[in-house]
């Protein structure tokens, strides 16, 4: 297994933002809230929280998938909350998106505590990965639903410029460049699993999900311990 290599937590390149919210993300953003379906079939209502939402689009695209529910999306990066703002603009589901800059763990989800709470690619980007966690055991209610997608560290060099090379071969270098870089920073399940037990989410499920990717989710302890 190689080495983690943390990269940057925030993304503060306006040019950087910019590739991200033009990017296609559609497959993998659409997967994510069919992933989350499949593990909370039941409908999401009231206020939702986004940890490192970048530019919104998994925030958007969960609203309209749960037209009852809002989404409060928190991000550290000024770059990709204002790449953001072109995301939202025209969107059916924009209302009901309130995106706000602010870094983990100071910044609070304005509607604490929240029945669900969702993240798609934040937990590699964190130096401390339990930040995250920590987090979602304040600003959750007790019994709430968590769903974590992430990727995950390959075992090589080789299967690094592998990956690359099969799924970011015409992206811009920009992209190609911070993916590269993100795997290398990426944690496997069993660190995941780590991470978890040590701040009592034993009962958390971490499930590979593709060459590249994992999912973490659970339901908060009913009561606090």
């Amino acid at each position: 297994m190689i080495p983690r290599r943390p990269e940057p937590e925030l993304m503060l390149e306006p040019g950087q933002a910019r590739a991200y919210a033009e990017a296609d993300f559609a497959q993998p953003h659409e997967g994510f809230v069919d992933a989350f379906t499949e593990v909370f079939p039941e409908p999401v209502r009231g206020p939702v929280l986004d940890p490192g939402c970048g530019p919104g689009d998994v925030s958007l695209r969960f609203a309209a998938r749960h037209p009852d529910c809002e989404v409060d999306g928190l991000d550290g990066a000024p770059a990709m909350l204002a790449a953001g703002d072109a995301l939202c603009a025209g969107h059916p589901a924009a209302d009901r998106v309130h995106l706000a800059e602010g870094c983990l763990p100071d910044a609070r989800g304005p509607r604490a505590p929240y029945a669900t709470i969702i993240c798609n690619s934040l937990l590699h980007h964190l130096h401390d990965p339990g930040v995250l966690w920590q987090v979602i055991r304040r600003d959750g209610a007790p019994g709430a639903r968590v769903f974590v997608m992430d990727l995950r560290r390959p075992d090589s060099e080789a299967e690094v410029k592998r990956l690359v090379a099969e799924h970011a071969a015409d992206a811009p270098e920009v992209l190609r460049r911070d993916f590269e870089h993100s795997l290398h920073a990426a944690f496997t399940p069993e660190e995941a699993q780590g991470q978890l037990a040590a701040v009592g989410l034993e009962g958390f499920r971490v499930r590979v999900t593709s060459d590249r990717h994992m999912v973490i989710h659970g339901r908060l302890p009913e009561r606090r311990g």
